[in-house]
């Protein structure tokens, strides 16, 4: 199975004429009966072989996190736990070198998981192009990477003097930097389209940590202060996303598939603020104007999720929309079906605009302006 990226890559070698590749996205499209835009396309599995090498590689990463794990073990090895009982004083004299055990063994875990991870990738990556291996790996190694490193901050933080929790988020927003870098190694050299949103979320937790570390981390409402401060990361990684949709209107190349993962990164961090700030988070009784105002929030990502012609905003918002379904049919004495009740009006709406997602956003593009339109995919 190829895709747009194989083609334009087809084209770019000569082996195939633009003309020849033109003809045959009309002619899948024709079959389809459907805009390509409109579906979404990414490329996940091409076959279940796919499914076997990422199994393999699963296995074969944790085999690698935990012999990483013995290895820090014989050069920290960690106090024994027999003794706790016969000395009270077991934990306060041997507090350091336990968080230094931990620290290492989880540094050491992480590092041979993201060195494999980067080895891996050499093979099922850059030669043979398969899509969820690809993903595993350039997560493993991203993690990795920062684990690595969380690993020794938790041995520096814990062990020896006591330290503020503002040189813990310097330390982490240091780690989450370096985390970007190296993310952008890995594009560099595998180009797989999730390594950008890995990159940009290393990024923006770079830059909540350092704001939090100077405002303080017991600063008063700090959660409120996190909140906003990821919503607001999350409106510039969907800005991000966008510039990179935009770059590619048709959705033929990478880049599409770059805008895809960016759009998927944002979604939660737009769509969590909005809803804890309204109180959906607290609990079972959030009241009957947070829930109408949840359904009214859900309606505006729709909106906005039709107009740039992706539903990862509808998604990420769709277990606030459960709650707040749920506890209006309670309100309304519905308590024995509530549930069932919320699942068929959700199911229904989702299914019926999956259905009829090409003409309802026709109508909903039609009423943007006109510079905006012609940046947008087709809606014909």
């Amino acid at each position: 199975m190829y895709n747009q990226e194989d083609l334009n890559s087809a084209v770019a070698s000569g082996a195939i004429s633009q003309e020849a590749v033109d003809a045959l996205r009309a002619h899948v499209a024709s079959m389809r009966d459907a805009v390509p835009a409109d579906a979404e396309h990414f490329r996940l599995i091409t076959g279940f072989n796919d499914i076997f090498v990422t199994i393999g590689v699963i296995i074969m990463l944790v085999a690698m996190g935990a012999i990483g794990q013995a290895i820090a073990g014989a050069i920290w090895p960690a106090p024994s736990w027999n003794e706790i009982n016969s000395d009270p004083d077991w934990w306060e004299n041997n507090r350091s070198a336990m968080a230094v055990a931990r620290g290492m063994g989880l540094s050491f875990a992480a590092l041979g998981v993201a060195v494999t991870a980067w080895l891996l990738a050499e093979f099922f990556t850059l030669k043979r192009r398969m899509a969820l291996p690809s993903i595993i790996l350039l997560l493993a190694f991203v993690g990795g990477v920062f684990l690595s490193q969380l690993g020794g901050i938790m041995a520096y933080m814990e062990s020896g003097t006591e330290r503020s929790s503002t040189i813990g988020f310097l330390w982490a927003s240091l780690a989450l930097l370096i985390t970007a870098g190296f993310a952008w190694m890995h594009w560099k050299r595998f180009m797989v389209p999730i390594t950008i949103a890995a990159g940009t979320a290393a990024i923006a937790g770079t830059a909540i940590a350092l704001i939090v570390a100077i405002i303080g981390p017991d600063t008063a409402n700090i959660e409120n202060v996190l909140l906003s401060l990821v919503f607001v990361a999350g409106l510039v990684v969907f800005g991000f996303a966008m510039r990179w949709d935009i770059s590619d209107p048709k959705r033929e190349t990478r880049r599409s598939d770059v805008a895809f993962w960016l759009h998927l990164l944002a979604a939660p961090m737009i769509a969590h603020p909005v809803f804890a700030l309204i109180g959906v988070t607290e609990g079972d009784n959030i009241g009957a104007l947070a829930a109408v105002l949840v359904l009214a929030v859900y309606i505006v990502f729709g909106i906005v999720a039709l107009a740039i012609d992706r539903r990862a905003l509808l998604v990420s918002a769709l277990a606030y929309v459960l709650i707040a379904l749920t506890f209006l049919f309670r309100e309304f004495g519905a308590v024995e079906l509530n549930f069932a009740l919320t699942a068929l009006v959700i199911g229904s709406a989702l299914l019926t605009l999956s259905a009829l997602w090409t003409p309802i956003r026709r109508a909903v593009v039609q009423g943007l302006p006109s510079d905006l339109k012609t940046k947008l995919p087709a809606t014909a």
